[in-house]
């Protein structure tokens, strides 16, 4: 059974629920949108696959890395040269891409980030199959800041925490980003 990230405001702070566990999050500074396009920092609703985890070893001890299983997501190394296009006219918007040969004249992110809020990512499925000019790009869940400052659209968790979610995704599991959680409705 996948265990889905469901991401929800509740009491005018972000939550996630992940396999019964309650964890605070970060969202888009913008919040959230149903029409999420290049830039607007917010982050897009609805619900998207989880592709794969990216890490950096020299950050994260690999002893605190789930257990690699046939159901796992796929995790992978961040190297210095890893990029992610969001340049919305380039064709490799919204795509992984190698620095050492891609024109760093166009616009991308750099995922060998100085700060740690890249040394673990799940790449989230948005905007991908196909992929949309404008309709926004690097859809990630990463690492907060420590005071859960918005992202550019991007989901956060604090450092523990998202350790400890990567431990209980398969590749069955999904992000799921709704204004307001059914479960919670009552509170």
């Amino acid at each position: 059974m996948a265990n889905d990230i469901v991401v929800s405001l509740r009491h005018s702070e972000y939550r996630a629920i992940v396999a019964g566990m309650e964890y605070r999050c970060a969202v888009g500074k913008s919040g959230i949108a149903s029409d999420k396009r290049e830039g607007d920092g917010k982050t897009p609703m609805g619900t998207f696959p989880l592709r794969e985890v990216l890490v950096r070893p020299d950050k994260i001890d690999q002893l605190f890395l789930p257990k690699i299983f046939e159901d796992s997501l796929p995790m992978y190394e961040i190297k210095p040269y890893d990029g992610w296009c969001d340049e919305p006219l380039n064709p490799y918007y919204n795509r992984h891409v190698d620095l050492r040969s891609f024109d760093i004249a166009i616009s991308h992110e750099n995922l060998y980030r100085d700060d740690d809020l890249y040394d673990l990512i799940i790449v989230v499925g948005y905007n991908d199959s196909p992929v949309v000019p404008q309709k926004g790009s690097a859809i990630f869940i990463h690492v907060a800041r420590p005071e859960y400052s918005g992202t550019a659209g991007c989901v956060a968790f604090s450092h523990d925490d998202l350790l400890d979610i990567v431990s209980k995704l398969s590749v069955d599991s999904k992000l799921i980003v709704q204004e307001i959680s059914e479960e919670w409705s009552w509170y």
